[in-house]
């Protein structure tokens, strides 16, 4: 049975199986979570059947990180449980985490966006970083081959001013000082809490490991539910909850 180890006005973590607790009634903006792979043979590493049923119950929108072989295997059961596919991210780190000396090394990984119900119902916010270049740009009336006619236009960008986020956000990896094998820097997480929500909305984590959404949604004031199954990882969450402040420190690179 899940239990609450720790709990603030924006937090609820719980140490257990998401499965054991009562999941009606909750109603959730995003789930934006690190499942586990399915790539190996370790038990932690077991891919977690049923969980995207779960996820679509919950939660209109779903950013799930993933490796490119986790999402070849179990496309088909994102679409199955009712998800689109919306648009896909790349966090780029600054070392490798590939063991393998007969390929590239991997300094990557990926993070997939879903939705199930109508786009436009979705919350998303046009992600923006303030570091433009001054020009003016102009655009020419196009007849649009492959993605429709589009008509003359032009902009001024200011330097400082917003620039659309690329889909590839650099931020150091947590290594030498992370409490869980693969956990995510909050500055790869915050990203896709702020597109997908607003300050009050819920996000859940089912996979909670150790406590990264959760201190990113609570430094943007959005509320969190998370769940971690192990016993280490979870405790480990909580400290590093009791331990943070409620400002935005460590959420750039």
């Amino acid at each position: 049975m899940s239990e609450v180890i720790y709990a603030d006005e924006f937090v609820q973590l719980f140490l257990g199986d998401y499965r054991d607790a009562d999941l009606s009634q909750m109603d959730a903006t995003a789930i934006i979570t690190d499942p586990p792979y399915g790539e190996t043979s370790l038990e932690w590493d077991r891919w977690p059947t049923g969980w995207l049923d779960d996820a679509c119950s919950i939660a209109p929108a779903l950013w799930s990180f993933g490796s490119m072989r986790m999402f070849l295997e179990h496309g088909k059961e994102f679409t199955d449980a009712g998800y689109r596919f919306a648009q896909d991210l790349i966090w780029e780190k600054h070392n490798g985490s590939g063991l393998a000396a007969d390929r590239f090394r991997r300094v990557h990984e990926i993070a997939t966006h879903w939705y199930h119900g109508e786009w436009a119902d979705v919350k998303h916010t046009t992600p923006t970083t303030a570091d433009g270049s001054p020009r003016v740009v102009r655009r020419r009336e196009s007849k649009g081959e492959h993605q429709g006619s589009r008509g003359a236009s032009s902009y001024v960008s200011e330097d400082g001013g917003p620039r659309l986020m690329r889909s590839v956000i650099k931020v150091r990896s947590e290594h030498g000082r992370a409490v869980h094998p693969t956990q995510k820097p909050v500055g790869i997480v915050a990203p896709l809490i702020e597109y997908s929500t607003e300050r009050g909305d819920l996000v859940v984590d089912l996979f909670g490991g150790s406590g990264t959404t959760a201190v990113a949604a609570r430094a943007l004031g959005r509320r969190c539910v998370i769940f971690e199954a192990r016993e280490d990882y979870a405790l480990a969450a909580a400290k590093r909850l009791a331990q943070q402040t409620f400002d935005l420190e460590g959420l750039s690179a």
